[in-house]
């Protein structure tokens, strides 16, 4: 399958200094008319962690034949491969550091590439604009993903903890992320909180409700959030603030018979 699609950007560039600016000058030069999305900007710098969930969270909401140019890059200029990804008839572009591993663990079919398009220049410090951004702009003009270079199988996807289910609404797991809302993403499948009565986080014990103005003002409360996972909220507030939690925090469904 060819490209062709939109080309969605995700980096940490901000959009002070003209650098993501700067991909978009290439991407136009070299695919004149080519659509572009700004997914994000803002993810913290150099955490691939971070831009790893935020590409999980929506590279299937896009149809087919899109392109995700990913740039989160601290180590760009060493050793780690550039890498060109085919997955599920959508395309990424970025960093071997584990930035594009949600696409990667993908169940259909998988292609990973290392990218050997070679542009006549190259900084050892802006690989997104003289590297990256010339492969998105490549399949976006229907180039194929094979053209790009040889294959590799060992791509960093970094393993990752499974929560555990005991039974019926009784489960732990943890904290991934915190939202800017301060709302509490985890790794707990919203189906399993069926049959639970509440969620405890550290010594805090929350009920669980369908959506946040099921509770006051300024109270706690677990549900399942757009994403299909578990989320823990503040009403008005921030749960992360006052639950005094974070990422790797661990939360327990506590079943109704308890």
């Amino acid at each position: 399958m060819s490209a062709g699609g939109p080309i969605v950007l995700l980096t940490d560039f901000g959009t002070v200094d003209g650098y993501a600016a700067e991909m978009k000058g290439v991407l136009e030069t070299l695919c004149p008319g080519v659509a572009t999305v700004d997914a994000s900007h803002e993810v913290p710098r150099g955490n691939y962690e971070a831009g790893a969930r935020a590409l999980e969270r929506y590279w299937r909401r896009f149809p087919p034949g899109t392109i995700y140019l990913c740039v989160i890059d601290p180590g760009v200029g060493t050793a780690r491969r550039p890498l060109v990804v085919e997955s599920e008839g959508r395309f990424a572009v970025g960093p071997d550091n584990g930035l594009l591993a949600p696409m990667i663990r993908a169940s259909g079919v998988v292609r990973v590439i290392r990218a050997d398009l070679a542009p006549v220049e190259i900084s050892p410090t802006f690989h997104g604009r003289d590297l990256f951004a010339p492969c998105a702009a490549y399949l976006a003009r229907g180039g194929t993903v094979s053209d790009l270079g040889p294959s590799v199988s060992d791509a960093v996807v970094p393993a990752v903890a499974a929560p555990v289910l005991f039974g019926p609404g009784q489960a732990r797991g943890a904290v991934t992320a915190v939202d800017r809302f301060g709302n509490l993403q985890t790794d707990l499948p919203g189906s399993w909180l069926a049959g639970a009565y509440a969620v405890e986080v550290g010594q805090h014990r929350l009920p669980v409700a369908r959506t946040y103005g099921d509770v006051r003002s300024g109270e706690g409360v677990a549900l399942v959030g757009s994403n299909g996972y578990v989320e823990i909220a503040v009403r008005d507030g921030s749960a992360a603030q006052v639950l005094g939690a974070g990422e790797g925090k661990a939360v327990t469904l506590i079943p109704a018979a308890s």
